[in-house]
């Protein structure tokens, strides 16, 4: 029985884990489809989300289960309430590059993003990936050491956002208020990925210690 209990407790862990790779991969084409202008690869994202919500849906009714069933406490119950709580969050992420594959469909053929600020976007990719992907090896390994180090990672794409913010308020702005109302949101959805790709790790940490770092609004 013992070993039926923590079979179905690392099947959860791998269950989020897997959704973390999921919305890496969700964020790797949205970013192309946004900065391509590819619908073909916009549609893939948009069609695929529905899959990470049922996924989430799954860890879900497997972790209120095990509750129910199981009556976990200590370590094990922290993990329960982890994965309820991660879910959410890895679910979210999924939502935020779907927001940026629909931006890229709903502009198409021309580019959302303005030709110059596009390395920028590339950048916001690439550490958003990043983060998702270092997320699911956080989930798996439970090394506490990368979950803390997640948060200092998402340093980077704070600062990206921020200067986002300093590029449309410059004089040189050129390309309109619709474009910079795009751009602002776009800058959004990559910052709240990291966010929850973060809130993901503060579980991890809680998990491991038993206490819960700092609030981080999501």
């Amino acid at each position: 029985m013992r070993d039926t209990y923590q079979e179905q407790l690392d099947e959860l862990a791998s269950s989020l884990a897997g959704m973390c790779d999921d919305v890496a991969r969700a964020m790797r084409n949205a970013t192309r489809s946004l900065l391509d202008a590819d619908l073909q690869l916009a549609e893939q994202v948009i069609s695929e989300d529905m899959k990470i919500d049922d996924v989430r849906a799954s860890a879900e009714h497997q972790a209120f289960g095990l509750l129910a069933l199981q009556a976990p406490v200590a370590t094990d119950l922290r993990v329960v309430i982890a994965a309820i709580h991660g879910a959410g969050d890895i679910e979210r992420m999924g939502d935020l590059a779907l927001h940026v594959a629909q931006a890229a469909r709903r502009r198409h053929p021309q580019s959302v993003v303005p030709d110059e600020i596009k390395p920028y976007f590339t950048e916001m990719g690439t550490v958003g990936v990043a983060l998702a992907e270092k997320a699911g090896r956080v989930i798996r390994s439970r090394d506490l050491e990368a979950a803390v180090e997640l948060e200092a990672d998402d340093d980077a794409m704070d600062d990206l956002h921020k200067h986002m913010f300093t590029v449309l308020m410059d004089s040189n702005w050129t390309h309109g208020v619709s474009a910079a109302v795009d751009v602002a949101l776009l800058a959004r959805f990559y910052e709240r990925y990291a966010d929850h790709a973060v809130a993901v790790a503060r579980r991890i940490v809680y998990v491991v210690t038993g206490q819960m770092p700092g609030p981080l609004a999501v």
